[in-house]
Parts: C-alpha cells; structure tokens; sequence
C-alpha cells in the first residue's frame, strides 16, 4: 500500500453538511473558564439510538468531554428517563433531580445511500431549553470524527470557546529495546485512535511539527549521519526537503501563515536562528551569536519569535522581533529553561525546565512574569498546544532498564493530567490546527 493510500482514510472526510435545526435559546448555565479553580459541570449524556454507531459515539463525546477537566459526564446508570431521541422533549425533572446541568441527546440513522446521519440536541436542563442541535452526514468509517464534532459544539455552546477535539498529534513511535530504538513518525486522533505511520523508521525521526494551514507537517530526518529538514504533505504522502543548509539544522517550525518556517541551523559550535520562505527558498539569518540559539517558535500574530538561548552561561528562553531585532531575555528563574511554544491564544509561552534533578513543564506570560509549574517529574519534555490554548500535550520518560517516553495532556489548571495511549513509546507530540 503506498503512503497516499493509507492516509486518505484519515484524511479525506466524506461530512457532507452541518446545519442548525433550531435557532440555539440562550440559557444560563455556562463554564467561567477564566477562573483558576473550575467545578466541572455535571452532564448527562444518552446513548444515541438508531444503529449501534450511536451508542459509539456518545461514548466517545462522553470521554472528550471528561478529558478536558470542565465537564463532569453522570453516571449513565442513575437515569431515569431512557431511549431519548434527538427528537424527544426531555422531561426536565427527571434530569434535575440526578443534578444534571447539562444533557445530550441523539439520534444515528443510515441514509439509504449508505452515509450516516448523525443529530444531536444540547439540552439547559434547569431553564427546559435547548441550547443548539446539530445534524451531520457522514461515511460509516468515519463515525469518529463525527463524536469529535459534536464534542467541539457542546464545548462552544457551554464555554463559550473553540472546542479541540476535531483535531490529530502527529508524534514520534518508539519500539524496540531502549539501546536500538526504532522511531518512526506517526499521527492519530487527539485521543489516541487511528494512529497512522508516516514513515518506515528507516532514518531517526525526531520534531515533527503542523503547519497551521495545511495538512502538512515539516519535521527533522537523520540520513547518512545529518539531519536534514522535510516537509510531508500528509494527504498525498509527497515529501520534500527544505533545502540544502551548511552543517546541521534543526527544531524546525511553521509561521502563523504556513509560508515560512523558522530553523536552527548549525555551523562549528554555534547554532543561530534563521527564517526561510517556503515560496521562493530565501533564507534570513536571524540571530547572531557565539552560543546555541535553537528552538524557535513564532508568535500567533506572526511579529515576534520566542527561542532557546545558552548566550548568557546556561539555556534561558528569549523573544526577539520577527527580524531578528530587540533580543530580550524573558526566563529569570532557578534552573534552565528550553523548548518555548507560542500559545495559540498569545498569552503564555510553554516551556521545559530542568530545575534540582526534575525537569517541568510550565507557562509564564510572554514577558516572563508569572511563571507557573504545571507538572514535575523524571523527565518531562516537549509541549505543544492544542489550538485553543487551554490544553498541553507533553512526553514523560519513565526510569528504568523497560522505562520509555508516553505522551500526557494536562490543563493550565495543573490538575487534570491524562495519559494518551499510544500502541508503543511516544516522543515529540505536536498538535494539529483544528480540521477543516
């Protein structure tokens, strides 16, 4: 089977429409999630009737929901009303009186085409209203995707935010014994299913990163001894390098448009920043430094590069303008600081820091103030965002002769983290736009 071939299924979607069957009442329940300690909302959330894809994907849409830490789905066992329809009135007090703020409700059908009609309704229990209801087509395969979307409407509606969970990670696999890794580069669902391999762990793979435009991902191959930069179309299997570079290159990664990438690139002992414009190969020299200037990672407004610098004695986490100029270091902690990443909302900046033996996953503000740890341990490394800048994905390395990397999510709250299963060691995890 060629590349093409095994990547279509995840990525040529057959969702035929998306319509609003009702015009959403404006209820009072919603999630304040500006505040720092968060009760999750007890929702309710009925096995959807219909063909057996229904009960899947309420399942599915039950475990995105639990996973971001602001819901807290019931226990389906205390409900007193079953069988709901997407076109059933709830009856309220059967609702309130197991405390559900929240419920959903649907219906999966199959067309006589073959595609699956998905409908649900989001329910404001208290005030016996509905908030939105939406209604999808879709090839049977592709049931999955289905549950995210609606996860992403239900999170919309009760937060007032764009939801995540129509999205993929792109990540490095490890297996083999820990002296002889094999890694190659894989992508799956944001919870773990459908994981896909992109390449055949001929050559070490390592930082894959999204672009924020294109089903594309640039990441860093290492063959006949260098590392090389590629860009990997992931819906036609098309790869192509970036260009030819002096020495070695490294830590690659998109500009908010897709038309550029930022890279660290190698000469004798030092390594600089520079910028290279996808559209016609022109390379910028961005930094200047006798020091090791690496992992850049742009702003989302595109105006400013956050980067990872040992000028000043130990690695320090830096901004500088998109030209390169007003070099400004921003990490003043105990420690040392590496792997910054942009949040897609340009409030925070995720960093890695190696403080007394642990290293931590944290964020500070883009000016450096109010850090805050996230998580500490053995060996935590490499966050990314997921597009709406409320969630991080990381890798933590386990000790011991069977120990290995798995990758974990965890809120900005510090107080939801989750394993991702993977099916072997996961590193370098980076997180998809949302899909269109």
């Amino acid at each position: 089977m060629t590349m093409k071939a095994a990547l279509l299924p995840l990525v040529a979607l057959a969702i035929l429409s998306s319509m609003a069957m009702v015009r959403p009442s404006y209820a009072l329940i919603e999630i304040d999630i500006t505040r720092g300690n968060i009760q999750p909302m007890p929702i309710a959330i009925t096995d959807f009737n219909g063909v057996e894809q229904g009960v899947e994907i309420s399942k599915v849409i039950e475990a995105d929901l639990q996973r971001s830490g602001l819901f807290s789905p019931l226990d389906r066992n205390t409900f007193l009303q079953k069988n709901l329809s997407s076109s059933t009135v709830p009856s309220f007090p059967n609702w309130t009186v197991i405390n559900a703020q929240a419920l959903v409700t649907g219906t999966v059908t199959r067309e006589a085409d073959g595609r699956l009609k998905a409908e649900f309704r989001l329910w404001d229990v208290y005030a016996g209203k509905q908030m939105t209801g939406q209604q999808f087509f879709t090839t049977p395969e592709n049931w999955r995707r289905v549950a995210h979307i609606i996860s992403d409407a239900i999170y919309e509606r009760l937060t007032g935010e764009k939801g995540y969970f129509d999205t993929r990670i792109v990540f490095v696999d490890e297996s083999g014994p820990k002296d002889g890794r094999v890694k190659r580069l894989a992508i799956m669902d944001q919870d773990g299913a459908n994981v896909r391999y992109l390449t055949d762990g001929s050559n070490l793979v390592l930082t894959p990163r999204f672009s924020p435009t294109k089903q594309e991902i640039t990441y860093m191959a290492l063959e006949n001894g260098d590392p090389r930069a590629y860009l990997l179309n992931i819906e036609t299997g098309r790869r192509s390098v970036v260009g030819q570079f002096p020495g070695m290159s490294f830590s690659s990664r998109f500009s908010p448009d897709g038309q550029s990438i930022a890279l660290s690139l190698q000469q004798g002992g030092d390594a600089n920043i520079y910028r290279m414009d996808l559209r016609n190969g022109k390379i910028t020299r961005l930094t200047n430094s006798a020091s090791i200037d690496t992992s850049p990672s742009f702003s989302p407004d595109g105006r400013h590069i956050t980067f990872e610098s040992d000028r000043g004695g130990k690695q320090q986490i830096y901004v500088m303008g998109v030209d390169g100029s007003n070099v400004q270091r921003i990490s003043f902690g105990d420690g040392s600081y590496s792997t910054p990443v942009w949040s897609p909302r340009g409030d925070l900046i995720a960093f890695t820091k190696r403080y007394k033996g642990q290293f931590q996953i944290g964020v500070m503000k883009t000016d450096g103030s109010r850090e805050r740890i996230l998580v500490s341990g053995f060996h935590n490394e490499g966050p990314t965002w997921a597009p709406n800048g409320r969630v991080l994905m990381f890798f933590s390395e386990s000790q011991g002769a069977n120990g290995g990397p798995k990758l974990y999510s965890i809120d900005l709250t510090g107080r939801n983290k989750y394993m991702v299963p993977t099916p072997a060691f996961a590193s370098d995890p980076a997180w998809s736009p949302l899909i269109d």
